[in-house]
């Protein structure tokens, strides 16, 4: 399809097939982190239980694998947005943010404008979480609305939206889960060995023969590596979807250059997210405790190395999908990450931004190279959340005034006028 200034146009059956040929490419790996927790569940009670209660160990993983997805199917977004201390925003709290994420809500064809979140941390980063487009939310942190332009911006919010279409998000909360179940029964097991499974054991397989001692090395081997393989296994679903949600974020915005300027200002900034741990990281958009974003991708990693993607993106001929495909052929030498039905309309070009037109994009130019508006915005955002009070002092200057403050007047420290506490 030739480039005519509007978005490249997605049809419902492209939409459906590429997330059918998601779920497909996946569902191989999540059966096997499946098969994994049966595994060790009847191991664990043959071992601890005795020959024969294989079958309830069973039953047993299966009823903590239902328990814990029923928590994270109805709770999970939100206890994902109360770890990180994210705070819901409305259109008049950042209306640039809320902006971006409702134009790339319509470039993506979602039906829905997902909930949006600020994380007051200096670190920039970004996640998108839910269990399904309809009750989806996007989480950005403070140093990320300090740090990056809007076309940056535009990218990051793109790629978070396109984990939304693509269900993602409701992929990686099963697979999360299986995995979280998994470390659970292996690390309840472990404890049970050092702490009196020892001695039944030996007493039993003095009495049943070979056959028991060798129930009891594999229930032994899956104890110290089934959790192992479950995050091998859970990263590698993650990585695979960071690619293809570079590539719609492209075709979303027409501009590669955005998302890859902020994949490098987001992996180069000094910070580290205070609230990320091992469970949440392969919801960002960069592995926030990575030691720099260049890490090489191997088994153990939850994203593709920034550089690479960054290298993928910037040697994109245009900005559809075909572009992406065979921009990776190229960097990475190996077949490409596009479903074949998204190809169609795939060659649109980089152009004006998607939901933004030239003039529009002129206009906001000096927005956009405003790093102290951007800064003093986002911080005066936080100060009425928790609660501060604002006297804005005829020299310019902004009092923020702290809850529960005692004094009658407040001094402005630029003029030295006093002012009463309102």
């Amino acid at each position: 399809m030739k480039s005519n200034g509007k978005p490249p146009r997605w049809t419902s059956a492209d939409m459906w097939e590429q997330i059918a040929s998601n779920r497909r490419k996946s569902t191989l790996l999540v059966i096997g982190m499946a098969l994994l927790l049966g595994a060790l569940g009847y191991f664990l009670a043959e071992y601890f239980a005795g020959p024969g209660y294989g079958v309830s160990g069973v039953v047993l993983a299966a009823v903590v694998w239902l328990v814990m997805t029923m928590v994270a199917w109805f709770q999970g977004d939100r206890i994902y947005l109360t770890m990180a201390k994210a705070k819901k925003i409305d259109k008049a709290d950042l209306p640039v943010l809320y902006n971006v994420v409702e134009e790339m809500t319509l470039a993506a064809g979602l039906s829905k404008t997902p909930d949006v979140y600020v994380i007051d941390d200096p670190a920039p980063n970004a996640f998108a979480t839910g269990r399904k487009p309809e009750t989806a939310a996007v989480a950005v942190t403070s140093g990320l609305l300090k740090r990056l332009n809007r076309d940056e911006l535009q990218g990051v919010i793109a790629h978070e939206i396109a984990h939304v279409r693509n269900r993602d998000i409701q992929l990686m909360l099963f697979a999360g889960v299986l995995a979280g179940a998994i470390v659970l029964l292996a690390e309840v097991g472990l404890r049970g060995m050092w702490f009196g499974g020892g001695s039944r054991r030996s007493r039993r397989s003095d009495g049943d023969g070979g056959g028991q001692g060798i129930i009891q090395i594999v229930a032994i081997v899956l104890m110290i590596l089934a959790p192992i393989m479950a995050q091998l296994i859970y990263f590698a679903v993650s990585r695979k979807r960071e690619y293809l949600a570079d590539a719609s974020a492209a075709s979303f915005t027409r501009y590669p250059e955005g998302l890859a300027s902020a994949l490098e200002k987001i992996s180069q900034a000094p910070d580290k997210l205070a609230s990320a741990n091992k469970a949440t990281a392969p919801m960002y958009i960069i592995n926030p405790l990575a030691r720099d974003g260049k890490m090489a991708a191997n088994g153990t990693s939850t994203h593709p190395p920034i550089d690479e993607r960054v290298r993928i993106l910037r040697a994109m001929g245009g900005a559809g999908f075909a572009d992406y495909d065979k921009s990776y052929r190229e960097i990475k030498g190996k077949g490409g990450v596009i479903p074949p039905s998204a190809m169609d309309g795939a060659g649109a070009r980089a152009g004006s931004r998607a939901g933004v037109s030239d003039d529009e994009a002129g206009a906001a130019a000096g927005v956009r190279n405003d790093k102290r508006g951007r800064a003093r915005r986002v911080d005066d955002f936080f100060y009425q959340k928790d609660g501060y009070g604002r006297n804005e002092c005829e020299c310019g200057a902004v009092l923020k005034i702290p809850p529960g403050f005692q004094l009658p007047k407040v001094r402005c420290p630029r003029c030295g006028r006093e002012y009463p506490v309102n």
